[in-house]
């Protein structure tokens, strides 16, 4: 999940369930508003692990570190202490009022736990268990940045915000109108660009969403009444109805994963159903076998159209088409060989879930590029989000090797 959404997310928990109040305000700093900080602080600190790579140039960072330490449910409780102890020595140098050190560790302990949950939901994996263990897990619930996600957690507490002054309610939900009513266009043509696009009628029942949630409550004047935890814990529960619904999803998805496998006969090596954008209708099915991947495009919205009924045969003239793709991987080769050996190739091997090794010449030179199809190649004139090339010389030596951009 990306940074943006996990610290909404703190401010969020932050004030549904810990009775915090907004982060900045012209009011002095309080009790409440040092909870909602401290809780949206614990959240995003586990992604502290991405600054060391602004200092560095290995590029294997990005798979061999981020999400490690940081993300460890086992160093969670030293983490939790030292950040306590920090916000402690602020706010006393400050001297602004703050809960007692055991409320700001369980505080940071669940902001922390909330960043390290809302990674798991996602199909990049999670070293939760390092140091002790390097694996990992992975729930495949949620694409990793996930618009819809997002609003629901950021919404409810821009509603608190609009309408806790009745006199200003109107002209702060005309404020909101004007900035989200254009974000589905604009969301619409960010996933044109990555191959990912949002129907028209989408955009348009989003925007339509927009206006009559931000100016209803607000000329009907009822929004005033609500009481501002009621606005973030309805945010919270509507959040925790959209991760039941992934789940569900998730469920359906690796179903029909299963009819394919069953109808096409295939003995995979792994499987999956990975969350595919723009929507939870939308899944991947991918399939690992020892001569390459298959990839099944799942639309929730359509009868299981790719499996047909159990029992169905390839020979029955009435069993529906089969959509899928398959990456073969290259016929093993001296240069394949050699690239498996080099040690960085080895840690990319270790990161994939759903590894495909490709194999040309070029200009007299050995090509060896290993993709990760875990992450889908949005548009056909780009390369996979996680292809390693490694090139070779004539007499076998290594003259580049790094992430495809």
């Amino acid at each position: 999940m990306d940074t943006i959404t996990h610290g909404v997310a703190g401010a969020l928990i932050g004030k549904a369930l810990f009775r915090g109040e907004d982060l900045l305000s012209r009011r002095e700093m309080n009790r409440a508003r040092v909870i909602t900080w401290a809780m949206t602080l614990g959240a995003i600190f586990p992604d502290s692990d991405t600054i060391r790579d602004m200092f560095s140039s290995n590029d294997m960072l990005m798979i061999t570190w981020h999400r490690g330490i940081t993300h460890s449910l086992l160093c969670l409780p030293i983490f939790a202490v030292l950040l306590a102890l920090l916000t402690q020595w602020f706010a006393r140098w400050r001297k602004w009022e703050s809960p007692s050190l055991p409320v700001l560790i369980g505080i940071y302990a669940a902001g922390i736990s909330s960043h390290i949950f809302l990674d798991l939901v996602t199909s990049f994996g999670t070293m939760i268990w390092s140091p002790l263990e390097w694996s990992r897990p992975a729930w495949d619930l949620l694409f990793i940045v996930d618009f819809s996600f997002t609003g629901i957690l950021l919404i409810p507490q821009l509603l608190e915000w609009v309408n806790r002054d009745s006199l200003h309610a109107k002209r702060r939900a005309l404020m909101m109108w004007v900035i989200f009513v254009p974000a589905p266009f604009l969301i619409a043509y960010i996933g044109r660009i990555v191959g990912a696009p949002i129907s028209d009628a989408g955009v348009i029942l989003a925007s339509l969403s927009f206006s009559l949630i931000f100016l209803l409550p607000a000329f009907r004047g009822w929004g005033a009444r609500i009481k501002p935890v009621a606005w973030n814990r309805g945010g919270f529960a509507v959040a925790s109805v959209y991760l039941l619904l992934a789940l569900y999803g998730h469920h359906v998805a690796l179903e029909r994963v299963q009819s394919f496998l069953e109808l096409e006969k295939i003995a995979p090596e792994s499987f999956a159903a990975l969350p595919y954008p723009p929507s939870l209708l939308n899944w991947d099915g991918l399939v690992r076998t020892s001569r390459g991947v298959y990839e099944v495009p799942i639309d929730l919205s359509k009868r299981n159209s790719f499996a047909g009924e159990k029992g169905a045969s390839l020979s029955d003239s009435n069993a529906p088409s089969i959509e899928y793709k398959y990456s073969p991987d290259a016929p093993l080769n001296l240069w394949i060989m050699r690239a498996k050996r080099l040690p960085e190739v080895q840690k990319v091997l270790w990161f994939a879930r759903f590894p495909v090794t490709q194999f040309h010449m070029e200009n007299g030179e050995a090509i060896v590029d290993i993709s990760d199809l875990r992450f889908p190649r949005m548009r056909p004139d780009r390369p996979a989000a996680f292809t390693y090339r490694v090139r070779f010389d004539a007499s076998g030596n290594v003259v580049s090797q790094g992430w495809r951009r």
